[in-house]
């Protein structure tokens, strides 16, 4: 499979004089995967379906490479695209066996050559034994892995991921996206992945875009984005922090958990952004544990200083209980001021 680029510059989409995209300009590397992470009605959906060929454009341009796919003035149709799509509910026809799903866009080949490469696909993903089952026989995760098969099975030069786990429960989630990431780095497929989960996000992202409003927020590798967010929006989206607004005197913002210091403009109306795990509690008298809730190795406690209450995520093993009184201790590189 040869993957391209692909490029989107300044990319509009607008419903009733609405933007559902707005201005989006992104660039997927070949061969990577760049996810779009953001809320529903942020525009991820619609961007996916732009560079698919299911929406015109109303602005900007797309590029495979060096060639144009689409601009406000036409496009190239879905057909010529080479790009596979794996849709959040699947999209398998239902009248085809699993085998059938997978030999739909293979119709350039001969019968007998779309039903090896058929079954080697199926193959992959571990279902060559359900070949010739119909998707209402199949579990959820079995059709997602049959729609995958079929994405990729016409070695399309990208391939689309709508929240493709989304339906599945936690374990089965793990193990297909495992699985799929395996596959797309075997195929060197060009992908672009969406989802609303930030945890998937950071796992699955070569890059990542956090999507608003129909706009990019920040868009970088996962570790630059969760270290260096610019802005509160944009750490929000990626892990619980706290926000609290404030001003900037003596380079610093003073909350009641501990000063952050900024050398942004001094006087200026700003937000102190904490993530919650840059936060360390012990023994003291500075605040205290109003709350509790386990999350497995970790808990989320919640911590009250002058009618203030925070975030904490910390060990399971070390977490203070309830009621008990601590101090706390910010980490500066999980802690951010922005202008507001």
């Amino acid at each position: 499979m040869s993957a391209h680029d692909i490029t989107l510059s300044n990319v509009s989409r607008f419903y009733d004089g609405v933007a559902a995209v707005h201005e989006v300009t992104l660039h997927a590397p070949p061969g990577k995967v760049l996810a779009l992470l953001g809320a529903s009605g942020s525009g991820k959906s619609t961007l996916l379906r732009l560079i698919a060929g299911l929406e015109p454009l109303d602005g900007g341009e797309i590029r495979f490479g060096e060639q144009l796919i689409a601009n406000a003035r036409g496009a190239a149709p879905p057909e010529y695209r080479r790009v596979g799509v794996v849709f959040q509910d699947y999209a398998l026809f239902p009248h085809l066996t699993a085998a059938a799903n997978v030999m739909f866009g293979l119709d350039k080949l001969a019968r007998e050559d779309r039903e090896r490469e058929a079954r080697a696909w199926l193959a992959r993903v571990g279902l060559e034994r359900r070949a010739g089952a119909y998707p209402h026989e199949l579990s959820g995760g079995e059709q997602q892995r049959v729609a995958l098969a079929r994405a990729l099975a016409a070695k399309p030069l990208a391939v689309l991921l709508d929240e493709p786990f989304s339906g599945l429960d936690p374990v089965l989630r793990a193990e297909l996206r495992e699985m799929t990431l395996g596959v797309l780095r075997e195929t060197r497929a060009t992908a672009l992945f969406v989802t609303h989960d930030a945890d998937e996000a950071l796992y699955v992202a070569d890059n990542l875009a956090i999507m608003k409003g129909g706009r990019v927020l920040q868009a970088a590798d996962p570790r630059t984005l969760y270290d260096a967010p610019t802005s509160a929006d944009a750490a929000a989206a990626l892990g619980p922090v706290n926000i609290l607004g404030g001003m900037i005197s003596g380079a610093r913002v003073a909350t009641p958990f501990g000063a952050i210091s900024t050398d942004l403009q001094e006087g200026a109306p700003a937000l102190a952004v904490v993530r919650a795990d840059a936060i360390t509690l012990s023994p003291g008298q500075r605040a205290r544990v109003t709350d509790r809730h386990p999350q497995g190795a970790t808990d989320l406690l919640r911590v009250e200083a002058d009618g203030v209450i925070w975030r904490v995520i910390a060990s399971a093993r070390t977490a203070p209980q309830i009621g008990a009184q601590v101090d706390v201790a910010i980490d500066p590189r999980g802690a951010y001021v922005f202008l507001r």
